[in-house]
């Protein structure tokens, strides 16, 4: 483990961001990379996790696709009964169902948890699994396809009726007939780091996310998509998915990075890269694998950004490290490149769900439920982002009341091993 790094000055203050969790749908656990520890996934465990996000102030929380966990739709309409508050980003894949269809289903769970329903739309993934699901198409070709997708989806969930020819998709007069409560839609996340990715982001998303690379990378990877909507007379919205591991100090916490990954062996790592390096087309991933090579003594890529989860997991392999003071002083700084949403993790996520909203929020200025309203903005209706979304019971409108080595994608890209 490389040397500590001295604690960072303080910076100017800045309003916290939306902090989000992740619903760990294709399994938990204490470690990574080993059977030692990890717990079964089911419905009362997973509506556990989203219940204690609720309760401990999260804004929202992420829900995964792939073969590998459960189907993110059906699990969210199953849980979000269970909660009051949570805000639901459920993956939606171009592609695996037409854009009416996928219509109707995201109006009909936005309407049912009176508005709290966020989009992740994901098109990257291993090559092969997607071709069993039946999508064949190249990387760039499949963007080429979501954007037909997205123009369809878009028109119909705004109440348009639907007139659209594109490459790959089309809708000759398409309606939707129960719209969502958020006006036109909920808000659409995009991630990828390749420039289809980007271009996509900045034509038809409403927040554009990136995995958790150094800060000068994600500065890089912003000013690109920043650029590219500007060229639409758009401006997005841009959030990042992270590991957390926060602990009351420095040592404690980097204790707690190196016991995650005890159970790692030199060959269980091997294999993991090779499988993510040769299994996936995915430009994120090359650039996470990047980092640090598969090499247990590369794992520190900035101050307190630790790769060690990306040994063996796909997508989202980095993780803060450190006391509230210092994490929190590094979410700063990606805050002040334009961030202004993290979506976290922590292995196992009850527990560190607990951790996080204890330790780090106060510092933050995160907001618990029941203390004063202010703070954070909200995300609300796809297109904007308003200070207040709708309340829970909010109604449709009234002229319409007559493992280890499967593939899951939490937010763009597959995870490898015990999640």
């Amino acid at each position: 483990m490389n040397a500590i790094p001295a604690r960072p000055a303080a910076m100017p203050s800045l309003p916290p961001p939306d902090m989000l969790w992740f619903l760990p749908t294709g399994g938990d656990g204490r470690y990574l990379g080993s059977a030692a520890g990890q717990r079964v996934a089911d419905n009362r465990y997973l509506r556990g996790v989203a219940q204690a996000a609720d309760q401990l102030g999260f804004h929202g929380i992420l829900l995964p696709t792939g073969n590998g966990c459960e189907d993110a739709l059906v699990t969210a309409a199953s849980i979000a009964p269970f909660t009051e508050r949570l805000r639901f980003l459920v993956a939606l894949r171009p592609g695996q169902v037409t854009p009416g269809e996928a219509a109707r289903q995201y109006a009909a769970l936005d309407r049912l948890t009176g508005g709290r329903l966020m989009v992740n739309v994901v098109c990257g993934g291993n090559p092969a699994d997607l071709a069993g699901d039946g999508l064949t198409l190249g990387h760039d070709e499949r963007y080429d396809q979501a954007s037909d997708f997205l123009h369809i989806w878009r028109g119909l969930m705004a109440g348009d009726t639907v007139q659209y020819e594109g490459q790959y998709l089309s809708s000759r007069g398409g309606r939707l007939m129960f719209p969502p409560v958020q006006a036109p839609h909920p808000p659409l996340f995009f991630g990828g780091s390749s420039p289809a990715a980007h271009a996509l982001a900045a034509a038809q998303a409403d927040g554009y996310l990136t995995w958790g690379e150094p800060p000068a990378a994600v500065a890089e990877k912003i000013a690109d998509v920043r650029a590219r909507a500007a060229a639409h007379g758009r401006t997005l919205r841009y959030g990042i998915r992270l590991h957390l591991i926060v602990r009351e100090t420095e040592g404690e916490a980097w204790d707690a990075a190196r016991h995650l990954i005890r159970h790692l062996s030199d060959d269980t790592i091997a294999t993991a890269q090779r499988k993510l390096a040769t299994e996936s087309d995915s430009e994120g991933q090359r650039r996470m694998l990047a980092l640090h090579g598969g090499s247990r003594e590369r794992l520190e890529v900035a101050p307190n950004l630790w790769a060690g989860v990306g040994l063996v997991r796909g997508g989202a392999g980095t993780a803060l490290v450190g006391d509230p003071a210092t994490v929190a002083e590094r979410i700063r700084e990606y805050k002040a490149l334009g961030i202004d949403t993290v979506i976290a993790s922590g292995y196992p996520h009850l527990d560190e769900a607990h951790r996080v909203a204890e330790l780090l929020f106060p510092v933050l200025g995160v907001q618990r439920p029941g203390a004063p309203q202010g703070g954070p903005t909200l995300l609300t209706g796809g297109g904007s982002f308003m200070t207040t979304g709708p309340s829970p019971g909010a109604t449709r409108p009234a002229e319409i009341a007559a493992k280890p080595t499967e593939i899951m994608h939490d937010g763009f890209a597959p995870p490898v091993a015990a999640h």
